[in-house]
């Protein structure tokens, strides 16, 4: 259930995987080419420690994969940045539904992986996530059940964020994180504001989301997102707090825009594609 003003939310989902980050990848044209898959959304950031360049994130969207004999989109996002012994080397990667993906937008995930190395943080995960079996399995052979048909990881969350209407006051409390304990995703949309980034300058909505994880949403990181102030809600800055290091900010520095042929749908333009149109604004 996801509560705060439920009735803005009765319209079709609209929006498609994140420019995060969140969220949120290492991606380039050898990893593309590789992997034979098409990209269908690519952003690059700027990494700041306080105000000191350090590094560099992307977001990348990839079509198609399969999980357990299912369709499914590959989303990645990582950071890379620091300084001396202050490091922080994040990488992200969820595999969410296709199907629920491209229609609905009510996405939900069927694996997720976590490589976290910060300063002296280490943590490196992998989930199976089956929402027909309501169930999970770590690497390490522990499974437990998961609160939802509809599960979301950290990166698919960033997804069906990027859906909903964001009108500055609303609270969302959304009991589906795949992890049991790491109940109820807590969403406050914040205020608005023009941030300035090395894309350009955009009028965005702020919204801090909160899981109960040890994540780049935890409850200790403070994160804080600013989406596009647009039906498309895409990631233009990313404020975060990382252990020992302190603020971690992205900033989005290019974004790939999307081709008819990323519609999983084909010509039908009456769905729009993951941001289609919002390329012109980068």
């Amino acid at each position: 259930m996801v509560e705060a003003r439920m009735n803005r939310m009765k319209t079709p989902l609209l929006i498609a995987a994140s420019a995060l980050c969140l969220s949120a990848t290492i991606f380039s044209a050898p990893a593309q080419q590789s992997s034979g898959k098409r990209v269908v959304e690519h952003a690059d950031f700027d990494v700041k420690l306080g105000f000191v360049h350090v590094g560099t994130g992307e977001w990348t969207v990839l079509a198609y994969d399969t999980v357990a004999g299912f369709p499914t989109f590959h989303a990645i996002l990582s950071i890379d940045g620091g300084f001396g012994p202050a490091k922080v080397e994040d990488r992200f990667e969820s595999w969410g539904d296709a199907t629920s993906w491209r229609t609905s937008r009510d996405v939900f995930s069927r694996r997720f992986i976590q490589n976290q190395h910060e300063v002296t943080y280490h943590k490196n995960v992998r989930y199976e996530i089956s929402p027909e079996r309501e169930e999970w399995v770590r690497s390490d052979g522990k499974r437990d059940k998961t609160p939802t048909t509809k599960p979301l990881d950290d990166l698919t969350m960033l997804v069906f964020i990027r859906s909903l209407p964001l009108k500055v006051g609303d609270v969302y409390t959304i009991p589906r994180y795949f992890k049991s304990e790491g109940n109820a995703l807590v969403l406050r949309v914040v205020r608005k504001e023009t941030v300035k980034v090395p894309a350009g300058t955009f009028q965005t909505v702020v919204v801090r989301p909160t899981i109960k994880t040890s994540g780049l949403f935890g409850e200790g990181g403070e994160a804080e997102l600013y989406l596009t102030d647009d039906r498309f809600h895409s990631l233009v800055q990313l404020k975060s707090k990382v252990k020992a290091i302190g603020s971690l900010t992205l900033q989005l520095k290019s974004y790939q825009p999307l081709s008819v042929a990323d519609d999983p749908r084909g010509g039908d333009q009456t769905w729009v594609p993951f941001g289609s149109d919002v390329g012109a604004k980068f």
